[in-house]
């Protein structure tokens, strides 16, 4: 959903850092439930919350959830990444990191539940599962 600077609010705020809280623990069970699943095939299952910046309403600030699968020996095989905030700021549509004249400051928040994105995670993590090995 995409959320114009005119519309940044507390309860956006708020609504931002429920999202990342609630995306956070989601990962943390996921991995605590299916690491074990993914070790009987030799994988190592990762998750992790990822945030760059302090203020949500600032250019730059992104957060995001991801699960990786790697390999034993650490090669990453896989990555599935879900963005829950960005902030940036643009002109004339395209993205800045400078401050120009007429530059606007826009976010987009993630529009799904976290029951949609515990089922979609769910989905992508049976889905490897059964695909692999890949098929030589």
């Amino acid at each position: 959903m995409q959320v114009h600077q005119k519309d940044f609010s507390e309860a956006l705020l708020s609504t931002i850092i429920t999202t990342e809280t609630a995306m956070k623990r989601l990962i943390e069970r996921l991995l605590v439930k299916n690491k074990p699943v993914f070790a009987e095939k030799k994988l190592d299952l990762h998750g992790e919350f990822y945030k760059e910046g302090n203020d949500p309403f600032t250019p730059d600030y992104s957060s995001s959830v991801s699960i990786g699968v790697s390999e034993e020996n650490g090669e990453l095989i896989d990555l599935h990444t879900i963005k829950i905030w960005e902030c940036q700021r643009s002109f004339l549509g395209l993205t800045t990191s400078r401050k120009i004249p007429w530059s606007t400051i826009s976010g987009e928040l993630l529009d799904e539940t976290v029951e949609d994105v515990e089922s979609e995670l769910r989905e992508y993590m049976s889905d490897f599962l059964e695909e692999y090995p890949p098929s030589l």
